[in-house]
C-alpha cells in the first residue's frame, strides 16, 4: 500500500505546492490547503508510475495489483489515456499561455500564476508514465482477474466493470467466484441461500462465457496468514500455474464509426436464422439455441433507439443508432 504523503514528496512536489499555494489563496487554513491539495488520482498515478518502472527494470516475475472496487478501478485504467489526452491537446497551449501573461496576471491578480517548475514537473511525470497504457492493454503481458459473489448487486457490479475492461482492451482472462457455501453444508437455515447461489452462479457463466470461472467456498474465518493463503490458491488453481493465461482474446468488441455504435461478437457455427436478440433496458441479450449471453451495455448506447444486426461470416455484429431520450 502506498504512502501517499511520500508519493506526494517524490513525484508531485512542485505540483502539489503549487496547488497548496492556490488554496491558500482563498482563506483556508494551510493544513486544510495541502489536504486538498492532494487531488484525486494522484495515488492511482503513483501506481502507474511503479508498474511502469518495475516492468522496464524486470525486477519481478510478476506484479499484483488489487483493485479498488469498479469505480476506482476504471478510474485507474482510464488515467493514462486522459493524461495523453490533457498533455497533447490541452498541455502545451496551457505553458504558453501561462508564459505569455504570467507577467501581467501577477500584477493584477493575488492569485499565484504556475511558474516554469510546475509545468516541468507535469512534463517529467508523463515522461514516466510512457508506456504504460500499451503495458496494460498487452494481453501477452498483463491479465485482468474479476471477483465477485454469487448475488444480484454484486454480479450486476461486475457485469459493469467486465465492461468496461472490454471497453479498454483489457484481457480478462479469469472470473474468482468467491463465497460459495461448500455442498457439504446441508443445514436448512442454508437450503434458500445454496438455492440462491447456484441461480447466481448459473447466470455467471451466462454472463460471462467463454471466460473461465473459479469458484472459492466459503472460508470459516478471515484470509490471513501464508497457509490461509495457500488454503485459497488450492481452491482456485488446483493444480494449474497461477501466472498461466487462462483466456486470451476479447468475448466483445465495441468500437464507434460515424456515430453509430457497433457491437462485435464471435458466435462460430451459428447462422443468422438461429440468432435471436432482446435489448432489456441496459441490457443486449443474445440467445442462439439453448445458449443466452447477457451483455451490459455503455448508458449511452442503452440510450439508442434503433437496433440492427447481421452476421458476417462468425461474427453477429449489432449496430445501435439515435438516442432514446424518453
Amino acid at each position: 500500500e502506498l504512502d501517499i504523503q511520500e508519493e506526494i514528496e517524490k513525484n508531485w512536489g512542485e505540483i502539489h505546492r503549487y496547488l497548496s499555494a492556490l488554496f491558500k489563496t482563498t482563506g483556508l487554513d494551510e493544513i486544510l490547503a495541502e489536504e486538498l491539495a492532494v487531488l484525486p488520482g494522484m495515488e492511482e498515478v503513483s501506481l502507474l508510475l511503479y508498474i511502469n518502472r518495475y516492468a522496464r527494470g524486470r525486477e519481478f516475475d510478476a506484479i499484483l495489483l488489487d483493485c479498488a472496487p469498479t469505480g476506482e478501478s476504471i478510474r485507474f485504467i482510464s488515467i493514462p489515456t486522459t493524461l495523453d489526452w490533457y498533455v497533447n491537446k490541452i498541455f502545451k497551449i496551457e505553458k504558453t499561455l501561462v508564459k505569455v501573461v504570467r507577467p501581467v496576471a501577477s500584477r493584477v491578480y493575488n492569485v499565484p500564476i504556475p511558474g516554469d517548475e510546475y509545468f516541468d514537473a507535469i512534463e517529467h511525470l508523463f515522461e514516466r508514465l510512457k508506456g504504460v497504457e500499451k503495458l496494460m492493454a498487452d494481453p501477452e503481458i498483463t491479465s485482468v482477474r474479476l471477483v465477485t459473489n454469487p448475488e444480484k448487486i454484486v454480479l450486476k457490479e461486475t457485469q459493469r466493470a467486465f465492461m468496461y475492461f472490454c471497453l479498454y482492451r483489457m484481457n480478462i482472462d479469469a472470473i474468482i467466484m468467491n463465497r460459495v457455501l461448500p455442498p457439504k453444508i446441508t443445514d436448512a437455515y442454508f437450503l434458500t441461500w445454496q438455492e440462491n447461489q447456484r441461480h447466481y452462479r448459473e447466470l455467471a457463466e451466462k454472463y460471462f462465457s467463454p471466460i473461465p470461472i473459479f469458484p472459492v467456498n466459503l472460508f470459516r474465518s478471515e484470509i490471513l496468514g501464508y497457509q490461509s493463503l495457500k488454503s485459497l490458491a488450492g481452491q482456485i488453481y488446483g493444480q494449474n500455474n497461477p501466472l498461466e493465461r487462462f483466456f486470451a482474446g476479447q468475448p466483445y468488441d465495441l468500437t464507434k464509426e460515424n456515430g453509430i455504435y457497433c457491437l462485435k461478437l464471435k458466435l462460430p457455427f451459428a447462422g443468422k436464422d438461429h440468432v435471436e436478440l432482446n435489448k432489456v433496458s441496459d441490457e443486449l441479450i443474445v440467445r442462439v439455441g439453448s445458449f443466452k449471453k447477457n451483455l451490459l451495455l455503455p448508458r449511452k448506447v442503452a440510450a439508442s433507439k434503433s437496433v440492427k444486426a447481421r452476421m458476417e461470416e462468425d461474427y453477429l455484429t449489432v449496430c445501435f443508432e439515435g438516442e432514446n431520450h424518453g
